[in-house]
């Protein structure tokens, strides 16, 4: 899979198979966004909306929930770890990324929260957020959301990240200035073009995956979760299935 994901910076010409990725993949990311806030009111891909509840909390002297929310984030840490084990330090140390291993896991991830939620194990879908009882979904969703955002982020070199749209759309707003201003050289002006196109694929990837899962979620609730379950199963696939490809070249 390497062959397919390493080394494709946005600033070069980017394989079809890429650009494909890309957008799956932030298409999960705003399915799975879409599910945690319509489930629990809460979205799961933003690391500062939790630092803002436990500010919020602890002014109101609710300090368990407060740190609660405060751990809640450690899962999108452990997830960005859990992936850089398995790819961004083989890439580091020249050996080969083991994809289909961080696939795997957001396929038990994904899994698990669908199972619970169909067999009720998180309540009625959709009622207001009860700690104690949904503190597992926030954590399972934030854990895959770390795997699936360090996972592209090793892959193409720290430059693509498909969780969370805040940085991508400052560096979209950057990138549109220097276009228009021409301040680049005709030598740079391409691959400013080109990692420009990339960025508003991935934002509307993003927002589409958040819509056509917000609609699906709405009317089938918990069920809803077997979007992002569906697409991580056929990235682990995708991945078994290359990674056979090599060991048979």
């Amino acid at each position: 899979m390497a062959l397919h994901l390493y080394n494709t910076c946005p600033t070069t010409r980017p394989l079809k198979s890429s650009i494909f990725l890309w957008n799956i993949l932030a298409f999960q990311a705003g399915s799975l966004n879409t599910g945690g806030f319509l489930a629990c009111q809460r979205f799961v891909t933003h690391v500062t909306g939790f630092a803002t509840l436990f500010g919020s909390e602890l002014a109101q002297k609710r300090d368990a929930q407060a740190f609660g929310y405060l751990s809640v984030p450690l899962f999108f840490l452990f997830g960005a770890m859990i992936s850089a084990l398995f790819i961004d330090l083989k890439i580091q140390s020249k050996n080969e990324p083991q994809y289909y291993i961080s696939f795997g896991i957001l396929v038990l991830i994904t899994g698990t929260v669908l199972g619970l939620g169909v067999t009720n194990h998180y309540g009625e879908f959709g009622a207001p957020l009860e700690f104690g009882r949904d503190y597992s979904l926030l954590a399972l969703l934030c854990l895959a959301s770390g795997i699936q955002n360090a996972t592209v982020t090793s892959a193409y070199g720290s430059v693509v990240r498909t969780s969370h749209l805040t940085g991508l759309t400052t560096d979209l707003g950057i990138g549109l200035v220097r276009i228009f201003s021409q301040a680049l050289g005709a030598q740079a002006h391409a691959p400013e073009l080109r990692a420009t196109f990339m960025r508003i694929g991935i934002i509307i990837a993003f927002t589409a995956g958040s819509v056509f899962s917000g609609f699906i979620f709405t009317k089938l609730a918990y069920w809803g979760f077997a979007i992002p379950f569906t697409i991580s199963l056929g990235l682990w696939l995708y991945s078994l299935g290359l990674l056979k490809q090599k060991r048979s070249i």
